[in-house]
């Protein structure tokens, strides 16, 4: 008789067996009908962070940029270019809260699958 050395279902390459693999998913599964779905207090914190995430490094770049045109009163406003530097870094991380937590609710929708 000839038989194949490889296996019918190869172990996966992240080197779990095909039971933790259903056990892992089993577990999230349980884990999300647990915890149920985010409540309005989850959104309201999430709001914060975010609004927070933005508003601290353009107030920060305002108040360098404030003190800089207090020690160099030049033609150039530093207030003005840092208060935008510090909002397009707090959007900047601002997006990056969301794009992370948009990533793990797929993860959790993806697991209950």
């Amino acid at each position: 008789m000839n038989q194949d050395p490889k296996p019918k279902h190869p172990v996966p390459a992240r080197g779990r067996t095909l039971a933790e693999q259903v056990g892992a998913r089993a577990a999230r599964k349980l884990k999300a009908r647990r915890s149920g779905p985010p409540g309005v207090w989850f959104g309201l914190g999430m709001m914060g962070l975010i609004g927070w995430s933005v508003a601290v490094p353009t107030l920060l770049g305002a108040a360098l940029g404030l003190w800089l045109d207090q020690r160099d009163p030049g033609g150039r406003s530093w207030t003005l270019a840092l208060l935008v530097a510090g909002l397009t870094l707090g959007c900047l991380n601002a997006w990056h809260w969301v794009s992370q937590e948009d990533r793990a609710m797929r993860d959790e929708e993806d697991g209950d699958a």
